[in-house]
């Protein structure tokens, strides 16, 4: 039986960095999984495998890439003593999605709710 070697196979070493990079540019200018994964010539999975690893280790997290800015709003109505005042709030999130919720809503309570959305 005779056999030919058509192409050579390809391993590459990645190291945690170079690999943090990638797993963070997922997101960045709306570059889906897929899309990262053609840009360097990986598989979605690999990247997926990536996440799980450096969040293993500690060197990445889901709230990472989280971006937060500053908003200033206006007062809807004088503050209870000891209160800050509550208003309604729309975040318009990517996929066209939104959230509504009072201003008061604790930040951790509001983090999962952006999760949940997101990954519906």
């Amino acid at each position: 039986m005779r056999g030919e070697i058509l192409g050579a196979e390809r391993r590459r070493f990645w190291h945690d960095d170079d690999k943090l990079e990638i797993v963070m540019s997922v997101g960045v200018d709306g570059a889906s999984v897929t899309q990262v994964a053609q840009r360097h010539e990986i598989k979605r999975q690999q990247i997926y495998a990536w996440r799980h690893e450096l969040k293993k280790k500690g060197l990445w997290s889901p709230d990472a890439g989280a971006l937060f800015f500053p908003v200033d709003l206006p007062m809807a109505q004088a503050p209870v003593a000891g209160s800050p005042p509550s208003f309604a709030v729309e975040l318009r999130l990517r996929g066209g999605r939104s959230l509504h919720f009072e201003s008061a809503v604790d930040p951790a309570t509001l983090s999962e709710l952006i999760r949940a959305v997101e990954g519906a």
